[in-house]
Order: C-alpha cells, then sequence, then structure tokens
C-alpha cells in the first residue's frame, strides 16, 4: 500500500453538523475501498489566499492514509461531484525519503492535541506549606 495525504476545503456556509457528515463521509469511503487511516488533522475555518466561487473562507481537513492507488481515483470523484468542496488534493508519498517525512507528519499530528494537555497541565501550583518570609531589621 502507498502513502497518501488528502487535503480539502469545504465552504464555510456549511453548519458544524454537515461538516462532520462530510468528513466522515471521505473516511469512510477510504475504509471501504481498502485504504488504512492513520490521522485526520482539523484544520478548522482558515481565510483562503484568494476568492474562490465568491468565498474568502474555508474549513481545511487532511487526513493520512494508506491505500492501494486505486482508491485515489475513486476519492477524486467523490471530491468532484461534491459542491460543498471548494478544492482538494491528494498527494502520493513514493521514495523511502517521502514516506519517512510522511511518518513525519503523520507523528506530527498526533502529537498536536498532547501538546495543548500539557500546557493546560503545566499551569504553576501555588506552594501548600510554605510559611511567608517576614523581612526582619537587624542593627
Amino acid at each position: 500500500m502507498k502513502h497518501y495525504e488528502t487535503m480539502f476545503i469545504l465552504k464555510p456556509t456549511l453548519v458544524e453538523e454537515e461538516i462532520k457528515s462530510k468528513i466522515d463521509f471521505y473516511k469512510e469511503a477510504i475504509s471501504k475501498n481498502g485504504g488504512v487511516i492513520e490521522t485526520c488533522l482539523d484544520m478548522g475555518m482558515r481565510n483562503l489566499a484568494y476568492e474562490i466561487d465568491k468565498n474568502k473562507r474555508g474549513y481545511y481537513f487532511v487526513i493520512y492514509f494508506k491505500a492501494p492507488p486505486a482508491l485515489t481515483l475513486e476519492l477524486e470523484r467523490l471530491y468532484r461531484i461534491n459542491e460543498d468542496i471548494l478544492r482538494f488534493i491528494v498527494i502520493k508519498y513514493e521514495s523511502k525519503k517521502d514516506q519517512k517525512s510522511w511518518q513525519t507528519l503523520v507523528d506530527r499530528a498526533n502529537k498536536k492535541p498532547e501538546v495543548k494537555q500539557t500546557r493546560e497541565k503545566a499551569k504553576p501550583e501555588e506552594p501548600k506549606d510554605v510559611a511567608p518570609v517576614v523581612a526582619s531589621e537587624s542593627e
């Protein structure tokens, strides 16, 4: 199986439930056609570099997966017939060097939520059993 990355941009007019259903649809399409999803990266709503169909913003989503080559054709077909997709891209990582960078991207995407949690946990705690220091005047 080959290593792939796909990114697609959804219209900003979609409601959160519609966005989740579209994302689940593409995840399911990958799984049903013999692909294995390694990780997903929800990039959220972002400004577009230029207007696409009178839209200045879009909802970005990235999926890293392994699949047989025929799956990419089906995935692209599904992207093309969906009117809520503004743009999409499917990238294939062929060489060992590319596959290593793909694995780095997957690891980085998996670590992202943990970083937020560690920052929350790393808040300074107040000392519990510390007596206040009193300055005394000596001579």
